[in-house]
């Protein structure tokens, strides 16, 4: 093996000694100290640290040597070439120590060597020679961290990159201080960890960051990169120099690039950071140890345990300060002098043990690795004196080892090591260009026999393995390395490296000239045959690939690929028409290729079977869009031709059209129709045949409306109706009909029916009476509804009216009877066009028709009667129906005049004073009753009415009094007298025209004070025979004269004007006012009223309040009513009374309390008594009383009820039996007066 280079770097930077040989060939070994600071009281004495040399007291017991674990370490070895190639080196190192205690490197013979400092927990002595296990390392940092050392509160980076060209994620990174401390728990203040990722160059940066870096920090650091399997690791140590620097000393595994643990802060460990969760103990509870004695009597890889044992952080530093503490070396009594720590020689040299006894009659034996050693050819055991010699002939690498020797019960032991010679390369590698499936031999001479060498190609090691194409083999000198079948991806640059140089040479593979014996023939081959696709290449042993369109073809159950030598065969069991296109074949590594075109052919078919059509029929509804997509199959595509009869149908036809388009053909009619059903022919060609077949299309439709229907007969609110079945079903049996009506006028139809009627007739019912209808049909069938049919005939349901109401007698005379009556309470839909009288002479059953001609009017005179006959008289409505049933009354008339008592009917408005303006038209109707017909006379104030100021005109029922433009001479009251021979009645209308009232008489100032004008005036002399309702005052300023109203609606004649301006002198003006409006002038004050500043004293004037108390007092009384039967009266009058008086109504002298047919209203002074809905017996005499603290009033009024009720109908009405015979009576009465 190569000897490791004799000069490298300390953990500080600093190189090492060289180590030369001495005399008899055996370097000398660096000297090795270790300082331990001596205990506390060694330094207060003033000891100074003695070094020893190393001797072994006399006491001291051998002990066996202790085996240390081997490591490996990278050294780069300069080559003949001057490249520089990492070579492992592996180095041996082997220990020996006595009882247990440290001694110094050095002068003594049996010197241990330090340990190799373990990492967290350690490891048992035992352990130390077992190969650690390490994943499987790969390259995957391409820039690690470096060692470095660093002052003490500096900061330093470390940097590592990995390249993710190949890498699908990001890589796991993890920073170890030592063996097993994970710096990812530790970030913080000090220490930063980073990651940055270069998309450019696709490179993952890692960087590890100390900060303000403490003595502690120093040490051993690991850098482990996993990604998948894929593991990378890389060590460096961190050195912090402390402020004074001791000596550097020599580490002979340094010095023999044992490991880079060998320096001495390799692996050291910060115990504070696992010391900061543990309980502190008390002082006084701590056992007494002393922890030097301890330190002093363990071997070395027990400091960590005992450190950590007793809470010693700064392990460090407590081994500077043993280095320092004297050793107190025993002398040996067998050896005069022991064996060198350690010797060298050159591999093949001699080399010779020496040891000087100190009792040359002690008996002396050699060991290897703790085995004796026999004396042979190879070892050679010599006496000189007290020397006892063992000479090792032709060493070899076997003979590095540790050799002791006994004396008795004393040892001393060394090490030996061999060292190797550079292998050199004579012969290189030459440079090789051949073919694929050559054999390729690089050969390559060394200078020695049997050396260890390595074959490399592009920068990496060639496998050498069982499955490995590449073969290794030596020949002596000669080394071999053999490609039996070459290939293209074997062409590079390969080199053999030696301890001693290296060689390289480049290898270049080419492909051999492609020869096509047989191409591939383009084919047609028929749908499910097989398909063998052939050819022939020269070289017969390159692979290559099928392509199809260019996609690769890869071997399944259908699929074989075959290659034998030059034939290369692609068999398709059954072929089908994804395996048409174009085929390739290319020869893998040529850029030459085989082409093929094959065509899959196929006999045309129609597949009607996937329609799924009951005899190929295809039935569609009329209207509807008809798409028949058919499948059809064949190879090339077929020709497809559509037909129908004998006529051919287009592609670009418009409504009925025939496609064709991949593995279909399509039929389209966008609007069917009748016409289109029948027999469609299908015929598809091409080169393989000819196929046919045939479709029946059918289609249906809606049936034909039904002709119009016939309505025989019509009733009251029904009808008949009756129809013909349509003359053409749509293809489908007629399921049903709907029927529809609509009023004439109307557009809207209304269904009758919702369930199907299967017959031809219906009876529409629940129509309205006199409305014209309009009635059709529609047909159903299993498509649908057909169109309506045409309307009927409008039809009107009709019905005759009820018969006529109330016929009575209304007047008789010598010769004529006139009757009234009501119309029908059912009238119906047709109206009434008028009615008939009838009548007959008692006893008698010959019914006369008096009128000729209908009569719309309820009441008709019949004449020409003979006078003192008894007749019956019947009535009938009659409409388009035709006449109701007649109405008769039940008595005979006796044909003989009667006298009526004349009676004035004055209308409601004119019971009280009928007031006009002047200028408007009166017109007044007054009606009366009487018979014969009475004589009517007006009177004004007692004196007859001048016809040119007043018309009067008279009337059988009433008098019309009418003025065309009032005036005020007109106002008064007016007395109407009916007479009737006899009998007279009278009764009084006052009449009132009204005009604008004049101005105040006069206007004066009364007084005059601050901002305040006092006014008093008197009413005007005309009021316009109106009541004055108020004043409206107004001012002005003499300045503008311009007139702005103060207050409107004033009631008093005097009044104060207030918040007028100082300084201004004003006007003043008053209007009257009544019903009519403003007096169309008014009356200013003679005086102005100067408004003079303040300070002025106002002159007031004593004044008496007034009393405004006093006793009730109607101003308007109750006024003789008439009301109507079911029609809703009031009785009003107006009182004044202060206080605000009690007003009690009563009926006939009874209190109306409660009761829910009365309201009571009191407004202002107006009381009102309304009455709901009154009814005959709610007639009688009222009264209205007025009552407070100063007296009572009343009035009274008395109300009649006209249309008065039988006593059937009372009962009817649910009246009780008291209340009907008090009506009864009081009706009684009420005739007598009569």
């Amino acid at each position: 093996m190569p000897e490791p280079t004799k000069k490298d770097e300390t953990p500080n930077g600093q190189p090492e000694e060289s180590v030369a040989p001495d005399s008899n060939g055996v370097l000398p070994l660096p000297e090795i100290s270790l300082k331990v600071s001596p205990p506390p009281e060694a330094v207060a004495e003033g000891q100074e640290p003695v070094e020893t040399d190393g001797t072994q007291p006399e006491h001291a017991e051998p002990a066996e040597p202790e085996p240390v674990q081997a490591v490996v370490a990278q050294e780069p070895i300069p080559a003949e070439n001057g490249s520089n190639q990492p070579q492992p080196v592996e180095v041996g190192v082997k220990e020996q120590a006595e009882s247990g205690k440290t001694t110094e490197k050095g002068e003594g013979p049996c010197s241990p060597r330090p340990p190799v400092w373990s990492l967290g927990e350690g490891q048992a002595p035992e352990d130390l020679d077992k190969p650690i296990d390490t994943p499987p390392r790969s390259t995957l940092l391409i820039e690690s961290p470096q060692s470095a050392s660093m002052p003490v509160g500096g900061d330093i980076s470390f940097v590592a990159k990995v390249e993710a060209k190949d890498l699908l994620r990001k890589p796991t990174v993890k920073w170890f201080k030592g063996k097993w401390m994970d710096l990812a728990s530790k970030t913080g203040k000090h220490l930063q960890l980073k990651e940055t990722f270069e998309r450019q160059t696709k490179i993952h940066t890692f960087e590890m960051h100390i900060i303000k870096a403490k003595e502690n920090y120093a040490g051993n650091y690991r850098c482990e990169v996993t990604y998948k399997d894929k593991f990378d690791s890389c060590s460096f140590d961190l050195e912090v120099k402390e402020a004074e620097t001791g000596s550097q000393n020599i580490d002979i595994r340094s010095a023999f690039k044992r490991s880079s643990e060998g320096q001495e802060d390799a692996g050291e460990l910060d115990f504070s950071g696992l010391l900061k969760h543990r309980e502190p103990k008390q002082e006084d509870e701590a056992p007494d140890v002393d922890v030097w004695d301890i330190l002093k009597n363990a071997r070395p890889d027990q400091y960590e345990k005992i450190a950590f044992m007793y809470g010693i952080t700064d392990l460090r530093g407590l081994l500077r300060r043993m280095k320092k503490i004297p050793k107190q070396e025993k002398k040996s009594e067998a050896f005069a002098k022991k064996l060198e720590p350690a010797y060298q020689v050159d591999k093949g040299g001699k080399i010779r043990l020496v040891v000087d006894l100190a009792d040359p009659t002690v008996e002396l034996k050699w060991y290897k690795n703790g085995q004796e050693i026999r004396p042979s050819p190879k070892y050679i055991f010599e006496h000189k004196g007290t020397q006892r010699i063992m000479v090792i002939n032709n060493c070899s690498v076997n003979d590095d080892a540790a050799y002791s020797v006994a004396a008795g019960d004393e040892k001393c032991a060394t090490e030996l090591f061999v060292k190797e010679l550079p292998v050199k390369i004579v012969k290189g590698v030459e440079p090789v260009k051949t073919t694929v499936n050559e054999r390729i031999e690089l050969e390559c001479e060394v200078s020695e026999e049997g050396a260890q060498v390595k074959w490399m190609k592009n920068g990496v090691e060639v496998p050498t393995g069982v499955r490995s194409r590449y073969r290794v083999k030596s020949e002596g000198t000669k080394h071999f390395l053999v490609i039996d079948d070459a290939s293209k991806e074997d062409t590079g640059t390969y080199s053999i490296m030696a301890s001693g140089g290296t060689s390289e040479a480049h290898v270049q593979v080419d492909l051999k000239p492609l020869k096509i014996y047989q191409d591939l023939q383009d084919m047609k081959v028929m749908l499910g045959q097989p398909l063998k696709l052939h050819c022939e290449i020269y070289p017969g042993n390159v692979p290559g690939r099928w392509y199809r369109n260019g996609q690769l073809i890869q071997p399944n159950d259908r699929i074989t690929i075959i290659h034998r030598n030059k034939v290369h065969r692609l068999e398709i069991e059954s072929s089908s028409l994804h395996d048409a296109g174009d085929y390739t074949f290319v020869p893998e590594g040529y850029s030459q290729s085989l082409s093929a075109k094959i065509h899959i052919i196929d006999p045309p078919r129609v597949h009607l079977d996937s329609l799924n059509f009951p005899d190929n029929t295809v039935t569609i509804v009329a209207g509807n869009k008809l798409r028949l997509e058919i499948p059809i199959s064949g190879e090339p595509a077929p020709r497809v031709v559509w037909m129908k009869g004998e006529r051919v149908i287009l592609e670009s036809g418009h409504r009925v059209r025939a496609e064709t388009y991949g593995d279909q053909t399509s039929l389209t009619i966008d609007i069917t129709e009748r016409e289109d059903s029948g027999n469609y022919k299908i015929v598809l060609q091409n080169e393989a045949g000819e196929a046919t077949a045939s479709v029946k299309i059918k289609v249906v439709d809606i049936p034909d409306p039904p002709e119009a229907p016939l309505v025989p007969v019509v009733g009251g609110d029904w009808c008949s109706m009756t129809w013909e079945a349509p003359k053409y079903d749509g293809g489908s049996p007629i399921l049903g009909y709907f029927i529809e009506r609509k009023k004439k006028q109307s557009s809207r139809w209304m269904r009758l029916n919702f369930d199907l009627i299967k017959e031809t007739s219906f009876e529409p019912k629940k129509m309205i009476e006199g409305v014209p209808y309009e009635v059709r049909i529609f047909a159903v069938n299993a498509i649908g509804v057909s169109k309506p049919s045409e309307p009927s005939k409008a039809f009107t349901p009709l019905a005759v009216t009820s018969e006529p109401t109330m016929l009575v007698v209304d007047d008789v005379t010598d010769n004529t009877v006139t009757v009234k009556w009501r119309p029908p309470e059912t009238i119906g839909a047709a109206g009434l066009d008028g009615y008939l009288v009838e009548y007959c002479i008692e006893g008698a059953n010959d019914w006369v028709v008096s009128n000729k001609e209908l009569t719309e009017k309820t009441k008709y005179t019949i004449t020409g009667l003979t006078p003192g006959s008894k007749i019956l008289v019947r009535v009938r409505a009659i409409n388009a129906a035709g006449p109701s049933p007649p109405r008769t009354l039940q008595h005979a008339i006796l044909v003989k005049e009667v006298i009526e008592p004349p009676k004035i009917r004055v209308p409601r408005h004119l019971k009280q004073t009928y007031t006009r303006r002047v200028g408007e038209a009166v017109n007044l109707v007054v009606p009366f009753m009487g018979k014969p017909r009475p004589k009517v006379t007006w009177l004004k104030e007692g004196k007859p009415i001048e016809p040119t100021h007043v018309s009067i005109r008279n009337t059988d029922c009433d008098s019309i009094i009418f003025i065309r433009k009032a005036e005020r001479s007109h106002s008064g009251k007016y007395e109407m007298t009916v007479q009737v021979e006899n009998h007279v009645d009278t009764a009084i209308i006052d009449i009132q025209i009204v005009d604008l009232p004049g101005p105040p008489q006069c206007v004066t100032i009364e007084d005059v004070w601050g901002g305040n004008v006092a006014l008093v005036w008197t009413p005007p002399k005309d009021n316009g025979n109106a009541p004055i309702t108020g004043y409206t005052i107004q001012k002005a300023d003499k300045k503008t004269m311009e007139w702005f109203t103060c207050i409107e609606q004033y009631h008093r004649t005097c009044i104060t004007i207030t918040e007028l301006v100082v300084g201004n002198e004003y006007f003043f003006r008053i209007y009257s006012e009544n019903m009519c409006g403003l007096s169309e002038a008014a009356t200013v004050t003679k005086k102005s009223a100067l408004i003079v500043k303040e300070g002025m004293q106002l002159k007031t004037h004593e004044f008496n309040d007034r009393d405004f108390k006093e006793a009730p007092k109607f101003t308007q009384p109750l006024i003789n009513t008439f009301a109507i039967a079911g029609y809703n009266a009031t009785l009003n009058c107006s009182v004044r009374a202060n206080p605000r008086p009690k007003v009690i109504w009563m009926k006939n002298k009874i209190t109306i309390l409660d009761d829910p047919r009365y309201r009571m209203f009191s407004n202002q002074g107006v009381c009102t008594l309304e009455i709901r809905k009154p009814s005959p017996y709610d007639g009688g005499m009222y009264t209205c009383k007025a009552i407070n603290d100063l007296g009572e009033a009343q009035v009274d009024c008395k109300l009649e009820v006209k249309g008065g009720f039988t006593f059937y109908e009372l009962m009817q009405r649910g009246v009780p039996l008291h209340l009907i015979d008090k009506y009864m009576n009081e009706h009684k009465i009420v005739e007598q007066e009569k």
